[in-house]
């Protein structure tokens, strides 16, 4: 089961791993990363960092993971195959900031392979990408995030971008509450082969997006850790964190392919704030800068 590409992607996000958390210990001044690496007993293992109760970040992780073995029967019949074993590996970081000016951010980059019985790969694939939840809305800071994005897509097609924007609008939606949970960037899954892009070329995409992440959130960290806030603004905080939380466990296919392939439960739900709150059929106020927020998540827009 010996793959050059699953040697190479793994390598990367070992060496992304140590440049994201170099770059936010400097950023946030005060907390550093405690690591707490883990072995998974059916095959493989990941190293886990957290931060938390920092300057300028509540919480976050940025975790690395490299798991193989058999692909446990509710997943063969998700991706219908049998009798198949699997290798995956990625790097997935949430940061949650204490201020509400500062967004909350996500990123994941991965990578897939399935083999028969005789280790031969008979599927392979990359995903990932990159979305921005704010609380409060200054429209320059996703006009920027967006911005990096792009950038990044077109340096390999010129449709990329406007593709996975909108995949990110639609996977990052939550339908029972008809709004989405922030204002989007990128998501992409399922990249293969094709008449146009070889695996190298697929790796070549995820990775310049990879490393275009501290790009596209720090100088957003920059301009908003030092603005003003108060109990009014917390609030209003962990109210949209509840949102988040709800994504988290109802929808989002990361956290149930961890949880039923027998992940790691604190790296899987480390994603989920410290401090959030659910008030009883809660709208903001009319004409407000909450209310302005919530109308833009009604409706995706367009940041490019």
């Amino acid at each position: 089961m010996q793959s050059s590409l699953k040697d190479r992607f793994y390598n990367y996000i070992q060496t992304l791993q140590d440049a994201i958390c170099d770059a936010l210990e400097a950023v946030d001044g005060k907390a550093q990363f405690r690591e707490d690496p883990w072995v998974r007993p059916e095959g493989g293992g990941g190293r886990t960092r957290v931060i938390e109760n920092g300057a300028v970040f509540e919480k976050g992780g940025v975790n690395i993971s490299a798991v193989h073995g058999a692909l446990p029967e509710s997943m063969q019949a998700y991706f219908g195959v049998k009798d198949a074993d699997f290798f995956a590996c990625g790097l997935s970081l949430v940061l949650h900031p204490e201020s509400p000016m500062i967004p909350t951010v996500h990123a994941n980059w991965r990578y897939f392979e399935m083999y028969d019985k005789q280790g031969n790969i008979k599927d392979q694939w990359f995903g990932g990408g990159q979305d921005l939840t704010p609380y409060y809305l200054y429209e320059e800071d996703a006009r920027h995030f967006h911005d990096t994005c792009k950038r990044a897509c077109d340096a390999h097609h010129p449709g990329f971008y406007p593709r996975y924007k909108t995949a990110c609008d639609t996977y990052f939606w939550n339908s029972h509450r008809e709004e989405a949970r922030g204002v989007g960037g990128l998501f992409f899954d399922y990249c293969k082969k094709d008449e146009e892009m070889g695996m190298d070329d697929w790796y070549a995409f995820v990775t310049t997006v990879g490393d275009s992440f501290l790009e596209a959130y720090l100088p957003i960290v920059d301009k908003r850790k030092s603005l003003p806030w108060g109990a009014r603004e917390r609030e209003w905080q962990e109210i949209r964190r509840g949102r988040y939380v709800e994504f988290n466990l109802v929808h989002d296919k990361g956290t149930l392919f961890g949880l039923k392939t027998n992940g790691r439960i604190e790296s899987i739900l480390m994603s989920l704030p410290p401090q959030v709150q659910w008030r009883y059929d809660h709208h903001p106020e009319k004409g407000s800068p909450e209310e302005k927020l919530v109308r833009v998540l009604q409706q995706p827009r367009d940041w490019s």
